[in-house]
């Protein structure tokens, strides 16, 4: 099988032109010989009713002696190869020509009208006139054989038969030519692509003016190259950020270990210090389960664990949790789960996502402000809405904010024990169930967080 497309497209291209030449020469072929055998008996034709009217009219002059007037008109009408013969009934008066009379008389009885008769080489064709004067009835007939035609088609099939050859490799040169011409843009683009690695994936291939064909190529291959480019430089920063959040608690725990090792302490010191170091393992803890999540998230191996549930209860049950730590900052924590709603899906995924919306929303709401959630059926679609009166968010950093590792105050998010990945598992947990969250928000009056799941 041939590799090389190059040569298979030319191969191709070479089959096509040599099928299409085969059938234009057997058209050619068919027409022209159609042509030459309605030439021969259009001449026949009309020799047989030339030689009919001379006979008619010798016939009158000669006072009816039929075989002589038969012999002046023969002697005077002339058919290349063939012959002229009248009959008088099935009788023969005369005949010129090489044609044998037996074979002659055998047309004696044919109709009127163009026939084949078996002579010579190819075969030969015959005009059969009738004549009645006189109250006589004459036969005129007019004979030549196919061998011209025959010599006229075959200079037609020789010259066919080595024009074929020649046009064949005229046309493979050709059809390798044009592929080699079509395909070179593709050359510049594997070599174009090879010289791309990840360290310039904000290179392009640049093919200049070719076929509108290979733009497209190179059009979706560019794609590929900005949705790599975005892929590799999201996974940079969410090494450089994930190792920038472990390093942290490590350096913490690490320290509260030298420092308490460095001396003997005090059994409240030492207390302290494991509380420290305990703190920070939980901290270090929380966000390596977030990393493993995420992680298996977006391999696709994290499976809902579908059931259903009441989703007003759940949201009650997390406003409960969340009292806590809004009392603790001095925060109104309103909670409007509604009536019963029941729901199937994941009951731990969007209890996570609830508390992660509100854990979010107390920690930007400043001491005295309020946060507020709420459950709401809108058609077929269930939305949960967590609304705070805390800073806001900017408009610049507002697409950010569900992105890994983002922060729009990163000094306050680190204070308050935040990772950045909060809102990155509240997007992931909507979306594995089907639906979406959107911020609404503006800086000073506070943000709306709005999950929309839609009910089976």
């Amino acid at each position: 099988m041939i590799k090389s497309f190059r040569l298979r497209l030319t191969a191709w291209y070479l089959a096509f032109f040599s099928l299409l030449f085969l059938i234009f020469s057997v058209f050619l072929y068919g027409v022209l010989s159609r042509a030459l055998e309605k030439r021969l008996d259009e001449s026949l034709a009309a020799q047989a009713v030339t030689t009919a009217g001379l006979f008619q009219d010798e016939l009158e002059e000669m006072h009816g002696d039929a075989p002589l007037a038969a012999a002046n008109v023969v002697s005077d009408m002339r058919v290349p190869d063939g012959a002229i013969a009248v009959f008088e009934k099935t009788r023969l008066l005369a005949a010129g020509g090489p044609v044998p009379a037996r074979q002659l008389e055998g047309i004696a009885a044919a109709p009127a009208g163009m026939i084949g008769v078996s002579y010579g080489k190819y075969g030969a064709r015959a005009a059969v006139h009738r004549l009645a004067t006189s109250g006589r009835d004459f036969l005129i007939v007019a004979l030549a054989p196919r061998d011209s035609i025959a010599a006229e088609l075959g200079v037609v099939r020789r010259s066919l038969f080595f024009a074929l050859p020649l046009l064949v490799a005229l046309a493979g040169l050709g059809g390798y030519v044009l592929a080699s011409r079509s395909l070179a843009p593709l050359g510049w683009m594997a070599e174009q692509a090879h010289k791309i690695t990840d360290s310039n994936l904000d290179a392009r291939l640049e093919i200049g003016d070719a076929a509108q064909e290979l733009a497209v190529l190179a059009a979706s291959f560019n794609a590929l190259l900005s949705r790599l480019d975005r892929s590799f430089e999201s996974m940079r920063r969410f090494v450089a950020d994930a190792s920038h959040e472990l390093r942290t608690p490590i350096s913490v725990i690490r320290g509260e270990a030298d420092v308490a090792l460095s001396h003997q302490r005090s059994a409240a010191e030492y207390q302290e210090t494991l509380a420290i170091i305990l703190d920070e393992s939980r901290r270090l803890s929380r966000l390596v389960d977030d990393l493993l999540n995420l992680a298996r998230a977006d391999a696709g191996r994290v499976r809902l664990q579908v059931q259903e549930f009441y989703l007003n209860d759940l949201l009650a049950e997390c406003c409960r949790a969340a009292q806590t730590l809004a009392g603790a900052r001095r925060i109104d924590l309103e909670c409007r789960p509604g009536d019963d709603v029941a729901f199937r899906g994941d009951e731990e995924l969007l209890r996570r996502l609830v508390m992660n919306l509100l854990d979010n929303a107390i920690r930007y709401t400043p001491p005295g402000g309020k946060v507020s959630a709420a459950l709401e059926q809108e058609g077929t679609h269930l939305r949960i809405r967590v609304s705070d009166t805390g800073v806001g968010i900017a408009a610049d950093a507002a697409p950010h904010v569900f992105e890994r590792f983002y922060r729009a105050d990163k000094a306050r998010s680190r204070q308050d024990g935040g990772f950045g990945l909060g809102l990155s598992i509240v997007k992931w947990i909507a979306e594995s169930h089907n639906g979406d969250v959107v911020l609404a928000s503006r800086p000073g009056s506070g943000s709306t967080f709005t999950v929309s799941l839609p009910r089976d």
